[in-house]
């Protein structure tokens, strides 16, 4: 019940889904009480407009992805852990397993591995159900890693975790049968600060190797680059608008999660 709720109820307070529940309100009120109309209106608009402007959305993107960047060249470790999110099963009409927007987590994963980073790898995520059938994360990120020539005998499966804590939790099952002290931990940028925590909260000596990163340098310095790219970006977009939501489910999980104590 909780993983259900705890994807459920934060879609009312994404910018979306509270500027819908806002429309609502003022379609319902528009008629007997034109000025609560008005008044969410007013709020659903300028939630849109300011979720979604480049200026808002990578600025609180970064907050996330920029804290954990290595500072020097990422240090060997016992084992390489990857986090699950970055799949979609081979279900008609894909031919095969495809790559999710996080996908570079699997391909990053590889090239520590290729690097001699660590000498094996644990792919951690099942498949919650409601979100379409297929296999776990965990065995769609081995097809990828099999497929780009990672051997099949140097990769562990967890498939049964499906958030985060559970990740954690499943590991450490892992590393202390193993007796595995150190790891690297492959996840995307923004979600690095928070699954950073949750490893150490289960006492996991962990090494953050964030990847996926949705802001560079390049493209903050993009927004004033001219007055013209300082206005364009100020406009709705709606890569802009699903950024700021990724990132502000960031903030709300860590918050759940600390009320949890999970970090």
């Amino acid at each position: 019940m909780f993983l259900y709720l705890s994807k459920l109820l934060p879609l009312f307070f994404y910018p979306l889904g509270l500027a819908s529940v806002s429309l609502i309100v003022a379609l319902v009120t528009l008629w007997k009480r034109p000025k609560i109309a008005a008044i969410c209106i007013s709020l659903s608009l300028t939630l849109l407009l300011v979720c979604s402007n480049a200026w808002v959305a990578k600025n609180l993107v970064r907050s996330l992805e920029w804290q954990n960047i290595p500072a020097t060249e990422i240090p060997q470790a016992e084992a390489i852990v990857v986090l699950g999110g970055a799949t979609k099963s081979a279900i008609w009409p894909r031919p095969t397993v495809d790559l999710s927007e996080s996908g570079d987590r699997v391909i990053y994963a590889a090239q520590l591995y290729r690097q001699k980073k660590a000498p094996i790898i644990i792919l951690s995520g099942g498949r919650i159900d409601w979100r379409g059938s297929g296999s776990p994360e965990s065995a769609d990120m081995a097809t990828i890693l099999t497929s780009i020539g990672i051997p099949s005998e140097v990769m562990i499966q967890e498939p049964d975790s499906l958030n985060t804590y559970q990740n954690a939790v499943n590991v450490k099952k892992i590393l202390e049968n193993r007796g595995i002290k150190k790891v690297l931990l492959v996840t995307s940028a923004m979600h690095t600060p928070r699954s950073l925590k949750i490893f150490q909260r289960q006492g996991i000596d962990v090494i953050p190797a964030p990847t996926d990163f949705l802001v560079s340098r390049g493209e903050l310095q993009e927004l004033v680059s001219t007055p013209k790219a300082a206005i364009l970006n100020l406009l709705p977009d709606t890569d802009n608008l699903n950024q700021f939501t990724s990132a502000l489910k960031e903030y709300i999980g860590y918050f759940v999660y600390g009320l949890r104590g999970w970090l």
